[in-house]
This record gives structure tokens, C-alpha cells and sequence, in this order.
């Protein structure tokens, strides 16, 4: 992917001329013009530290493009006009906004460990550092989403400023007002493999007038890193882990920075070349991702493994080996993937010898021993916590669940050590 087309933006009410004088009017008889302030003592601070009585007046937003004309300033066509998103992004978009709460966080709502977006609405006024005169007020959201890339060691960041709206008192000029993203990223050096890099875009930071981002609100970063082809067979998969950050700034030639941005955006990636174990042979995703393998208990093809997880996991005493306040991870605690097959084979050897000491030899019935946690977690039976379990259910049964675990562990990217978690429903 090059160059991403722009996000879909939010329809606009245009203000009459005599709507936008009668505002001018009323935020006026509010708010008497002051004495300009000091330009050096003057900031922007979230509406949500501001006293109320310091607000009274400021709760009639203009759209930006409004309040440009109404200040003489043309508007020239927005980006969007002419162009609409990918599918792709689209899709996200109306996915995050359902995911209002964990949106609006630093890290965003993370959809998979492929999708990420953040839609943070933010609301600043501007005041005298005194606190005492308000004479301004700046509302927008800031848009981020993230595509990593399943097949390739990419990571893509479709940013934006959208739905900007103001307020001030006729002294006051938001068209010089300005908004910033800069963004910027580390490696983890400790947790990487040797030698590990990332190449950054060759803009990472875009500060502009609210007009300029009125017109084109939408950006995109991308970050890669380099490999030095397959080594994974020589126990190398090239792993970098890396953190992507995103500080976000307000002001205008009288205003002191915006503060309150600070590490406004954070997100956690790791680029790998672990050939097949992986599934495609290298890729990048985002690993604050809560992977889960679902299995229904009403599909006939895992009902019998469904069943014995559940009860594995919600009824310990119904499975063997049986004790006293046993429990088994994979809801609240992760299962570990663990890929070396000798530890695999040791942990299925184990099982089978359970299932034999539970319902002796069962060969020729068609029953094959099921053990959870499975045979290539960390968790498996030969841990030594007997924090697992055994059931004879059905071969076919038992099979197509090994296969949709290991469909799992490739669709997710999920290597040696990763976690993830079970998810059984009725």
C-alpha cells in the first residue's frame, strides 16, 4: 500500500450569515471583550479542568469551514470530496466508533492483531494561564487507524484531524489556530532478536493551520523493517519489537503549546520472519491483540472438545486427573503456544497415560485421548502443576479440533511463547 485515500468525513450544517452574527452577539453579551491578553500567557487546557462558570457562553460550536467564511477566509474543496476511503478503513471506522470506550484510550480498540484505531474527541479552550479569562474553544476528533500486515514486515497508520469546530470571542482569531501530530518510535532492543531495525517515513509530523486540516484531514505513515532473508532455520526469526508513539500539540502564533498531548497515541508492534511455524513466512502485527480460539459446543464437528474445555475450565471437578480446588488457565490466564515437538510429544505421552489410568486401554473403540491445555502450550501435562485434563471423545472430533488450533496459530501469527486464550460458547 502507497498512498491511502482519505477518511470519510461527517456531513457539515451550514450556518447562515444572519445564524453566525446572532452567535457573534451572543458569545459577546456573555463574554465582554477583554483587554487583549498577554500572547505569553495565553494556553489551551482540556475543557474538562476549565470551572463551568468559565464555559457559560462556549457551548455553540461553529464548523470550521463556517466560521472562515464568516472571518473572510475562502475554503477551498475538501479532499474528501472527491475522493472516499478503502473498504478497508471504512470498515474499521464503523467498527471503532461502536467501540467508543476503549477508542478514545491511548492505545485504542484493538480488533485483532492485524486492525487498531483510535477516535479520541478532543474539546480545548483557550484561556489566560491565570485561569480566569476564557476566550476561545477548539473541538475535533483525532483519528488513527492501524494495519499491520499478515506476509509482509509493514505497519500502516492512516491518521487525521476531522469534524473541527470553534468558538471565540470577537478579538480572538481561529484561523491561526493549529493543530499537530508528531509521531515518532523505539525499539524494545532487550526483547528483539540481534541486530534488530525499523525504517520510519520520511514525514512524521504534520503541524498545520485548522483550515489546512479542514481541506485534507487525512495522512498516512508507514513504517517497515528490513530482514536479511531466511533464518529461521537457524533458530533467527528476526523479531523486532517496537513502539509507535504519537504526541499531539494546539496553539497559534499567541498561544503557548497545548501540553496535554503528550504520548497522545501508543501502539505496540512486532515485525518477524519465522517462516512456516507462522504460517505465511513473515509478517507484522500488533501485539496487545487478546487472541481467543472459539469453539461452539452446538458445532458437530468440535462438540465433544468444546464440551470437555468447558468443563475443564468451568466444572475442574467433572475431569481427571481429580483434586481438591483445581483449576485450569485459558480464560483469565493465557495458554502459551510452544513449538519444539519433542516437549510436544513428552506432553501427549503424559496425557495418554492418564486417559489409560482413567478408562484403560481403548484402543480399537474409535475414542482418542483430548487433553486441555493442549499438547503445544507451556501448560500442557508435563508442567508438573496438574492443572489439566483428559477425556476419551471422539477421533474425528478430537482431530478437527487439532486442526483449528493450528488454524489459529497461523491466522494470528502466533509464535513460540505468544498467548492466547480460550473461548467457548453454547
Amino acid at each position: 500500500m502507497n498512498t491511502r485515500t482519505t477518511l470519510a468525513r461527517y456531513a457539515r450544517g451550514v450556518v447562515t450569515t444572519a445564524a453566525l452574527t446572532l452567535m457573534a452577539a451572543l458569545t459577546t453579551a456573555a463574554h465582554p471583550a477583554p483587554a487583549q491578553p498577554d500572547p505569553a500567557a495565553v494556553e489551551f487546557v482540556d475543557a474538562a479542568s476549565v470551572p463551568a462558570d468559565q464555559l457559560r457562553g462556549f457551548d455553540q460550536p461553529i464548523a470550521l469551514a463556517d466560521y472562515l467564511r464568516s472571518h473572510g477566509t475562502s475554503t477551498l474543496a475538501r479532499q474528501t470530496a472527491v475522493t472516499t476511503a478503502p473498504a478497508d478503513q471504512q470498515d474499521l471506522r464503523q467498527q471503532c466508533a461502536s467501540h467508543a470506550a476503549p477508542a478514545k484510550t491511548t492505545t485504542g480498540w484493538i480488533k485483532s492483531r492485524f486492525e487498531s484505531c483510535q477516535k479520541r474527541p478532543y474539546d480545548l479552550v483557550l484561556r489566560d494561564v491565570r485561569g480566569t479569562t476564557a476566550v476561545g474553544r477548539l473541538w475535533f476528533d483525532q483519528w488513527i487507524l492501524g494495519f499491520t500486515h499478515d506476509g509482509d514486515r509493514r505497519v500502516d497508520y492512516v491518521a487525521s484531524i476531522e469534524n473541527i469546530r470553534v468558538q471565540t470571542i470577537p478579538t480572538e482569531d481561529a484561523t491561526k489556530w493549529r493543530v499537530g501530530q508528531h509521531f515518532r518510535y523505539s525499539i524494545d532492543a532487550s526483547n528483539s532478536d540481534p541486530d534488530p531495525q525499523v525504517t520510519e517515513p520520511t514525514t512524521k509530523e504534520r503541524d498545520e493551520l485548522l483550515g489546512v486540516w479542514d481541506r485534507t484531514p487525512q495522512w498516512t505513515l508507514t513504517y517497515t523493517s528490513p530482514d536479511r532473508g531466511p533464518l529461521f532455520d537457524q533458530g533467527n526469526q528476526q523479531r523486532v519489537y517496537s513502539t509507535v508513539t504519537m504526541d499531539l500539540t494546539a496553539s497559534s502564533p499567541t498561544v503557548a503549546p497545548y501540553t496535554g498531548g503528550v504520548d497522545n497515541y501508543h501502539s505496540n508492534v512486532r515485525y518477524d520472519y519465522a517462516g512456516k511455524v507462522a504460517g505465511k513466512y513473515k509478517g507484522t502485527v500488533f501485539t496487545a491483540a487478546r487472541v481467543e480460539l472459539a469453539m461452539s459446543q452446538k458445532d458437530p464437528a468440535v462438540n465433544e472438545s468444546a464440551l470437555h474445555i468447558y468443563d475443564a475450565l468451568n466444572r475442574p471437578e467433572r475431569t481427571f486427573p481429580s483434586w481438591p480446588g483445581k483449576t485450569v488457565p485459558g480464560v483469565k490466564e493465557p495458554l502459551h503456544r510452544m513449538v519444539d515437538q519433542s516437549k510436544i510429544d513428552k506432553n501427549r505421552q503424559k496425557s495418554i497415560g492418564e486417559c489409560k489410568k482413567v478408562w484403560g486401554d481403548y484402543s480399537g473403540s474409535g475414542l482418542q485421548c483430548d487433553e486441555y491445555p493442549f499438547a503445544s502450550t507451556e501448560e500442557g501435562s508435563t508442567k508438573g502443576d496438574n492443572r489439566f485434563s483428559v477425556r476419551l471423545i471422539d477421533g474425528t472430533d478430537n482431530r478437527k479440533g487439532g486442526e483449528r488450533l493450528a488454524e489459529m496459530y497461523t491466522l494470528n501469527r502466533i509464535l513460540d511463547g505468544d498467548p492466547f486464550y480460550m473461548k467457548i460458547t453454547d
